[in-house]
């Protein structure tokens, strides 16, 4: 096959979800409506924070950077993929793009993953230790975890983008994929993908088993201190501000990790995409209304929010 260095401003063909029109008018709309709600519940989340008094707790100021993440997210991956529905031909996108695209999904998903552990890490000091909460959880150490978040997500994001610029692709490389997520990308490549796939596996298993292993492990706390409670109530209202986390955080871990690192041999297109929807597209839209909606304190916060505006 012929060879076409990176450099000389080669294109990707996405073969996308589907090439029937009237299916992709459907999807056009399902997802820009799923576009727009991420948009608005993650800034609306953003926003009431930010103005609200009552809510300036760690939590909050969590929930705050996990929305901004979620918005990140799925701006790296929605917006491409609404304007390829609107395409009735083939699908091109420049290499340079294709690389950018990737960059700032591991980015999201990196800083996503972390950010759950901070969240779950700021519930066990917030249970198990509630007399020391203030003290433990300062804004200069909340800075620190939040930072840490980012840093982790960055490194983990250019550990598995730089060895893939120079990797060789063929003229007229198709993707079996909607977006310029990395297994994909090798599937496409001619060769010298080895130490591509050798880094993505190790990274995602060290990665994703690591920050799961922090959010276990307070879990574990958590759980053990809400069942030394003496009234029902107690342990009820406990359990409730941990549950819907610790199932979204269960969902976008399973996912992912097997999206990354499963056998090629259970690999397919299909499975691929709805994987890769789970957790780069409905999980940022599932946040918002999991940790915020359901929350009397952010509930009664719109509420004061929306009566000012009323007058």
């Amino acid at each position: 096959k012929e060879m076409e260095n990176q450099t000389t401003g080669a294109k990707f063909v996405l073969l996308g979800v589907t090439r029937d029109p009237l299916l992709q008018s459907l999807l056009f709309t399902v997802f820009l409506i799923i576009y727009l709600i991420i948009l608005l519940g993650n800034m609306v989340i953003m926003m009431v924070i930010r103005t609200d008094l009552h809510l300036q707790s760690p939590m909050y100021f969590f929930l705050f950077h996990l929305a901004f993440i979620d918005i990140c997210y799925a701006t790296a991956v929605l917006p491409k993929m609404l304007v390829n529905f609107l395409v009735k031909g083939s699908i091109t996108i420049a290499i340079n793009a294709c690389m950018t695209q990737m960059f700032f999904i591991f980015l999201s998903a990196g800083c996503e993953v972390f950010m759950l552990s901070v969240m779950a890490y700021d519930r066990y000091v917030a249970i198990c230790n509630p007399l020391t909460y203030q003290e433990a959880m300062s804004k200069h150490f909340c800075y620190q975890l939040v930072g840490s978040a980012w840093a982790m997500g960055l490194f983990y994001s250019v550990l598995n983008t730089v060895p893939v610029l120079n990797i060789q692709f063929c003229r007229h490389t198709e993707i079996k994929h909607f977006t310029c997520e990395l297994p994909p990308l090798l599937s496409a490549a001619c060769g010298g993908t080895f130490l591509s796939k050798l880094i993505l596996l190790s990274s995602a298993v060290i990665f994703g088993s690591s920050s799961f292993l922090l959010t276990l492990i307070s879990y574990i706390y958590i759980i053990n201190t809400v069942l030394k409670i003496q009234s029902a109530e107690g342990r009820h209202k406990a359990f409730s501000t941990c549950s819907s986390h610790f199932i979204v955080m269960g969902l976008l871990y399973i996912t992912a990790l097997f999206q990354y690192t499963k056998p090629k041999s259970v690999s397919s297109v299909i499975l691929d995409q709805v994987l890769s929807t789970q957790y780069s597209i409905l999980t940022p839209m599932l946040n918002p209304i999991i940790y915020s909606l359901k929350n009397k304190d952010v509930k009664t916060a719109l509420g004061r929010i929306l009566k000012k505006l009323q007058f």
